[in-house]
């Protein structure tokens, strides 16, 4: 075995750590790794074996192990916790905060997580997990972390300090100290400084702050994600219908959370009906795809089927085949264009937000300006630079013009009402809108090609 080496995110350090598994070499294993990142630890860890992720994770202190499985990529985290007997993933809950260690057992099936618990010997931690499990894994209850810093308002300085250092022990980061009233009801939050300064006989009710942000156990989670960024907030209190304080969120929670939603709009966006990644089998990959590209072919059929009901006129004025592209590259651009704007907006609802009508008037003007200007070049090239004839670059332009108000009508109206009716708008975008503005943009051509060329 060579010498120990220091731990570093690289192929030749990868291929060491797989060697020191073979022969069983535990020290290069905690030695290297003992003051890594935890992600990084966990970046290698996805790159081996189950059996082999877990030999690393045994080799190591379970509060260090613990912290570095919360950082395992969704699959191979699944694989090891499903792997790994219920007493000893308890061990590793144990040193994990309530909010995490839900995450971990919400992917365990209900008998293998009440043996998880089971196994907890924190009775406090066990009691914590019981009652995150009952929230929506989307919500404030699921996000939040039960371990906090929390005062009464009628403690003196010197009670507040002595109960911070109990209580800290439980808390890996120490953002903000509530201060609640004999019914644990939240009333403010106090700052630390202002207790150093403060005498030792001082009250807590004389030192907090009561206008505080809270958010209730039921607030999605996206609000939530609005709330912290609109206020700069690193942690906001999470309370119940009582306004007792029952928890808190933190910003990593929620940045977390984003990513995720990221994520998914962007596969819904692109066509994806599940969420997935590139590491993932081919069948999952492939059965991910194949939902949206089948509704593109059967767009596609149907275009096809628009194009053959006017194969005389084709036959007749074959320049209309040349024109078909543009017809529909620029429907589904404008369409994606007016679907985005209108998704981002919904994911950054605001209280001034402009009525439906106001919305839809002010859409139209946009798409009114940019078909002119659109049907105005196409106009001019297809008659000067392509030789047609000015009756020809009327149907062209005047079909370009409709399409532009039609696609940007649908790509506006489809995330709203998806929206309303409780679906990710992030779907209207990609194959959906562009599959629907070809036929549209098709069936605009035609019928305008009609009508002034008498076909």
């Amino acid at each position: 075995m060579e010498a120990i080496k220091s731990f570093e995110l690289s192929k030749e350090y990868l291929e060491l750590l797989r060697e020191s598994i073979e022969e069983a070499h535990i020290p290069f294993i905690q030695e290297s790794m003992q003051d890594a990142k935890k992600a990084d630890i966990a970046s290698l860890l996805d790159e081996l074996d189950m059996e082999e992720a877990l030999f690393v994770l045994r080799a190591l202190d379970p509060d260090f192990s613990a912290d570095i499985l919360i950082e395992l990529d969704e699959d191979s985290q699944y694989k090891v916790i499903t792997a790994m007997p219920a007493e000893e993933l308890a061990t590793l809950i144990d040193h994990m905060d309530s909010d995490d260690a839900v995450d971990v057992l919400n992917q365990l099936v209900v008998n293998d997580r009440e043996a998880v618990i089971s196994h907890l010997e924190q009775k406090e931690k066990s009691l914590y997990i019981i009652e995150l499990l009952r929230y929506d894994e989307d919500s404030a209850g699921g996000l939040m972390a039960k371990e906090i810093i929390k005062a009464n308002l009628n403690w003196t300085v010197v009670q507040t300090i002595e109960e911070i250092r109990r209580q800290a022990e439980n808390v890996e980061k120490i953002f903000s100290i509530y201060v609640v009233d004999n019914k644990e009801k939240l009333l403010g939050r106090v700052a630390l400084k202002k207790l150093i300064l403060a005498g030792s006989d001082t009250k807590v009710a004389d030192l907090y702050e009561d206008n505080i942000i809270s958010v209730p156990t039921y607030m999605e989670g996206e609000e939530v994600a609005e709330i912290m960024r609109k206020y700069d907030l690193e942690a906001v209190p999470v309370v119940n219908v009582k306004n007792k304080l029952v928890g808190r969120i933190t910003v990593d929670d929620i940045l977390d959370l984003i990513r995720e939603q990221a994520e998914e709009d962007i596969q819904a966006m692109t066509g994806f009906s599940d969420d997935v990644e590139e590491s993932d089998s081919v069948y999952r990959l492939s059965r991910a795809r194949l939902p949206w590209l089948f509704i593109g072919m059967v767009g596609g059929l149907m275009g096809a089927g628009f194009i053959g009901f006017f194969e005389e006129g084709l036959s007749a004025v074959t320049a209309l085949a040349f024109f078909i592209p543009l017809i529909t590259a620029t429907g589904g651009n404008v369409g994606i264009q007016s679907s985005t704007l209108v998704v981002q907006s919904l994911a950054n609802k605001s209280v001034f937000e402009d009525s439906l009508t106001k919305r839809f008037f002010k859409v139209l003007l946009v798409a009114v300006f940019n078909g002119l200007v659109l049907a105005g070049f196409v106009l001019l090239t297809v008659v000067f630079l392509y030789g047609q004839e000015t009756k020809f670059g009327l149907v062209v332009a005047i079909a370009l013009f409709s399409v532009v108000l039609l696609a940007s009508f649908m790509g506006t109206l489809t995330p709203i009402v998806l929206d309303k009716m409780g679906i990710n708008p992030a779907m209207a975008s990609g194959p959906f809108i562009t599959t629907a503005n070809d036929l549209l943009g098709l069936g605009v051509y035609f019928a305008v090609a009609t009508l002034l060329l008498n076909l």
